[in-house]
């Protein structure tokens, strides 16, 4: 297609989803199976106006995933509801650790031993499949600061956090096919993939946000009163705290979820400082001083929500982007039965067995285990680590594999997820948690 048939093609398909929001909201079909609908045919499959060749296009198909992630992780941490301790977050926690770990190995040995893959190309696979995605599973995700669902908290923080728990795995598999040096009996990937690469993370997002927060709050609130640009405080905290993570060697992903975690909580602790000093200031002054105090002790705006509205207009944008390639990746002869059956044995066996295991001891209900382990949704995250592997030197033809299984997991997790997620929620809600 032309250039000028481009914009009129995603400009009608984004007047088309503007002017039928309400309606696809009373639907069971979702956003990204239209946009999956869309890309197949206008792509090989089926009218074959466009063909995108992710093998060709892996450099930029992994700046384009890496951005998306991002802006996705960077959404879902200022939207968690609750600050962190152990006991309300153990249930994530574990689902992004041993559960990540079982999902990894179950794969692995799918691949290995159905799929006649090499052992190193089976872990591998098992990673790029593994993580549960913050970009596609919206409908699934909290909705915003104040969703205090467990279920919703829990989904949300797993992808937050799995996306850089994956990595590990990523590198182990590179490792073991002589892609990175993993050290004898893997000291090298412990060491530096696992234990220093996770803690940097989280420790430069954590000081990252807790600084941005308080600076932030110190610089609108008496006697500064600043204005600040939420939108570009948001991006810049994301560009500095994954190229500075990066470029010490840790998991970049793991950092912006966490910067945006300890941003928003801070903000929170800020807030109900400043509440709790108005409350005791206007019992001791009469009405006209309250007033005149409260006008002087009103909360400032924040950052986390100032720049949320922003971030979730880039994710949607995003998401329109990435799941059209998706559709115009795909060509009749790509739907083998070998990809089809481990996108079966990842929904159906891995993630629910998992889920339970990762779960045990926890206080979770057997209801939210049951959802959980069913909305394992893979998607934008996988496309980025597949694309990693592929730019650091995976061999033509196993990447060319490795493509189609992981295009047609991510196919089906759209249509499987996407058609069950409103009438499973529907229920859920209605017999209640």
């Amino acid at each position: 297609m032309t250039d000028s048939q481009w914009f009129m093609f995603v400009g009608g398909l984004l007047l088309f989803m503007g002017l039928t929001a309400s309606i696809l909201k009373r639907s069971v079909v979702t956003s990204a199976i239209i946009y999956l609908a869309v890309g197949v045919l206008v792509g090989p499959t089926a009218l074959n106006l466009f063909h995108f060749n992710p093998l060709k296009e892996s450099a930029l198909l992994e700046v384009l995933t890496e951005v998306a992630v991002l802006i996705s992780l960077f959404s879902a941490g200022v939207k968690m509801p609750v600050p962190f301790t152990f006991a309300r977050w153990r249930a994530p926690i574990m689902l992004a650790t041993v559960s990540m770990t079982i999902t990894v190995a179950a794969v692995a040995a799918f691949a290995y031993y159905a799929l006649n893959l090499p052992l190193g190309a089976g872990v591998l696979l098992g990673a790029i499949v593994a993580p549960t995605d913050p970009v596609l599973a919206t409908d699934v995700q909290i909705r915003h600061p104040g969703d205090h669902d467990q279920l919703r908290f829990t989904i949300t923080c797993e992808a937050g956090m799995n996306d850089g728990s994956a990595f590990p795995f990523v590198m182990l598999g590179m490792g073991m096919l002589g892609l990175h040096e993993i050290g004898d009996y893997g000291i090298n990937w412990l060491l530096l993939d696992v234990l220093w690469a996770t803690l940097s993370g989280i420790a430069i997002g954590v000081v990252a946000g807790v600084a941005l927060a308080r600076l932030g709050w110190k610089l609108r609130s008496k006697p500064h009163k600043h204005e600040l640009m939420d939108d570009f405080l948001g991006l810049g905290l994301i560009g500095v705290v994954y190229g500075l993570t990066t470029l010490v060697n840790g998991w970049g992903f793991l950092a912006v979820f966490f910067a945006a975690v300890a941003l928003r909580q801070t903000e929170l602790k800020l807030a109900k400082t400043a509440q709790v000093a108005f409350d005791s200031s206007k019992t001791q002054q009469s009405a006209r001083a309250a007033g005149k105090a409260q006008a002087e002790l009103e909360p400032p705006e924040t950052v986390s929500e100032g720049s949320l509205v922003f971030k979730e207009h880039l994710e949607r944008l995003s998401e329109v982007m990435l799941v059209l390639l998706i559709g115009g990746s795909l060509y009749l002869n790509s739907w083998t039965w070998e990809a089809v059956w481990l996108a079966l044995f990842l929904f159906v066996i891995a993630r629910p067995v998992s889920v339970i295991v990762g779960l045990l001891g926890t206080n979770t209900s057997w209801r939210i285990r049951g959802m959980t382990g069913w909305f394992g949704v893979r998607g934008i995250g996988s496309l980025y680590y597949l694309m990693y592997a592929i730019e650091n030197g995976l061999p033509e033809a196993l990447s060319l594999q490795l493509i189609q299984m992981t295009l047609i997991v991510v196919t089906l997790s759209i249509l499987l997820h996407g058609t069950s997620v409103k009438p499973l929620m529907g229920l859920f809600w209605r017999r209640g948690k």
